[in-house]
């Protein structure tokens, strides 16, 4: 429920705002990753008085889409997001077209089969 309020939020949002990286409103108020930003007469804008909302400005998509594509030789892979017990179930992701590349669902990691 918690996803498509927040889906909905953004789609509310104006176009340029819905863009990666943290954007301003017009109020110069900083938008998080899930479009937060209050009206001027919000009561919740009382928690900032004084200060500037602190946003954490590596947005997780993109640093995800800075890493570069990973080719590999087989047709299946594996993903556990690396790093042992820090990352993630294992998954097996088919890689079986040849223009295809296949992308882990938890940690956005891309593969692509190296052909011959």
């Amino acid at each position: 429920m918690a996803a498509l309020v927040t889906f909905r939020r953004l789609l509310a949002l104006p176009w340029g705002a819905r863009g990666f990286g943290v954007q301003l409103s017009p109020t110069g108020e900083k938008i998080t990753h899930t479009g937060q930003a209050y009206d001027d007469k919000d009561y919740r804008k009382v928690r900032f008085v004084g200060r500037q909302k602190e946003v954490n400005e590596n947005f997780a998509i993109d640093l995800i889409a800075e890493q570069p594509v990973n080719e590999v030789e087989h047709r299946v892979i594996a993903c556990d997001g690396g790093g042992g017990a820090l990352g993630h179930p294992k998954v097996y992701i088919n890689l079986d077209k040849e223009t295809k590349t296949g992308t882990c669902g938890y940690c956005g990691l891309q593969f692509k089969q190296q052909h011959h």
